[in-house]
């Protein structure tokens, strides 16, 4: 493998990370009178206002007061004023500094990389490693991303890092790390090592621990083996995307050359790939059908009341028949229980995106593009559902609205078309199992430390 130099390196950064601490008696992580479950919270883009109330009720001081600060009215006893949309950073920014004045998070003293272990209840595991991600220039191959992103997600995130001075939760990169010395020494570590500083369970049964290794020898085994290696964005791409942006508004080197990430080796830990459904608002199923048949072959399927669609589909967790032609998704209609597989022609795909590659092409979300087109919808007239095709089937309005069942991309694919340089639509991947936010924050007034 080849070894990159300088900005042209992978290159993964030992830091004094901030963490939580007892919030009742300022003690570190092992009170047996706290519990740090209670303040994780999953990445900011998943939660919606139901979700940040649970939490937030149970723990006032869970993390998603940083990562997703509200917008509230009236009085808020033991909390403060009202915080207005314009107001929200700021108001991120206040509670972090006061956490940290108050104790309830504290900076490790030593500089770590971070050895962090996600098991989940049906026994898979992920293994990677938290540190500070130097940033490379955006045009380098080091890093590379697998979507595109939107500007409004990106000018939030951006916001947010810049008024805390922080970034609250690790992107999620994958790398190929075979018998390297990084893949080698996070196995070590979470394999033989006692006495994590982390060592807990969250409400959906994963359970998460954490070791800070702070070796600075086994640093330089790490930034070795790094440097001769690349990096796909999983997940984060707002998060990544707000990092460049700070960083090219900098002039000079300083804190936001890096960016906070966790790197997993996707051969010892391969990833769950899940698949991102929608709901089309304002169009019913027949007339998305109808509407489609100009440039899509539509199968009706079989399948079950809540909204899986038959084995024969490719979306909701089957495969494609072996004659398939083009790429391929689910309609399904929520009020009379009928699904249809619907096969955009590879023909009109291959004239519509004549500069894309075949692999591309064939991708659900590229077929779900084109046809957005053909329906005359935005992006705001969708709703995303994560992983559960019943869920979506559910949130879809009778005779209103339509539910979009795709299937999850092999992680070969996204290797494929990131390698290729092209950007799969938004919203293609639902890689997992993400970070929690909450283990480790990156932050240090001033400057990141």
């Amino acid at each position: 493998m080849r070894t990159h130099r300088g900005a042209d390196a992978l290159e993964l950064a030992p830091l004094r990370g901030v963490r939580y601490a007892d919030p009742d008696a300022g003690r570190m992580l092992d009170s047996p009178d706290f519990d740090i479950a209670r303040v994780l919270a999953p990445p900011y883009d998943v939660l919606d206002a139901a979700s940040f109330a649970d939490l937030t009720r149970a723990e006032p001081h869970n993390a998603a007061r940083l990562t997703v600060p509200p917008v509230t009215v009236g009085q808020r006893p033991g909390l403060g004023p009202p915080i207005t949309a314009a107001d929200r950073y700021a108001a991120a920014a206040r509670t972090l500094r006061r956490w940290l004045a108050d104790g309830i998070l504290v900076r490790d003293r030593q500089p770590a990389v971070y050895v962090y272990e996600q098991s989940l209840p049906g026994g898979e595991r992920q293994r990677g490693l938290i540190g500070a991600l130097r940033l490379p220039d955006p045009s380098s191959p080091v890093v590379r991303p697998h979507e595109h992103v939107a500007p409004g997600p990106v000018f939030d995130r951006a916001r947010l890092m810049a008024a805390t001075q922080a970034n609250l939760e690790p992107i999620l990169l994958l790398y190929r790390g075979g018998t390297g010395a990084a893949a080698r020494i996070t196995d070590t570590v979470a394999g033989t090592w006692p006495h994590p500083i982390v060592d807990t369970a969250t409400a959906d049964g994963a359970a998460h621990r954490l070791w800070a290794v702070t070796d600075t020898g086994l640093h330089g085994e790490i930034a070795a083996d790094l440097a001769a290696r690349t990096a796909l964005i999983a997940d984060g791409h707002h998060r990544y995307a707000a990092y460049q942006r700070l960083k090219a508004r900098r002039h000079g080197p300083g804190p936001w050359d890096h960016g906070l990430a966790l790197l997993v080796d996707s051969d010892s830990s391969p990833p769950h790939l899940g698949a991102i459904h929608r709901v089309l608002r304002g169009l019913a199923t027949e007339a998305a059908v109808a509407a489609a048949s100009a440039v899509a072959e539509a199968v009706p399927l079989h399948g079950d009341a809540a909204g899986h669609p038959a084995p024969a589909a490719a979306a909701g967790g089957g495969a494609l028949p072996a004659d398939a032609d083009g790429p391929a998704l689910v309609l399904a209609d929520p009020s009379r229980g009928q699904r249809f597989l619907l096969r955009v022609d590879a023909a009109r795909m291959a004239a519509a995106y004549p500069d894309r590659s075949p692999g591309w092409r064939a991708l659900p979300t590229a077929a779900l593009q084109f046809l957005m087109g053909v329906w005359g919808l935005g992006e705001d007239d969708v709703d995303l559902v994560h992983d559960d095709p019943a869920a979506a089937v559910a949130a879809a309005r009778p005779d209103t609205d339509t539910a979009v069942l795709l299937g999850p991309v092999p992680v070969e694919d996204v290797y494929a078309v990131a390698a290729g340089g092209e950007l799969a639509p938004r919203k293609t991947t639902s890689f997992g199992p993400k970070p929690r936010t909450g283990l480790v924050l990156r932050t240090g007034g001033t400057g990141f430390s």
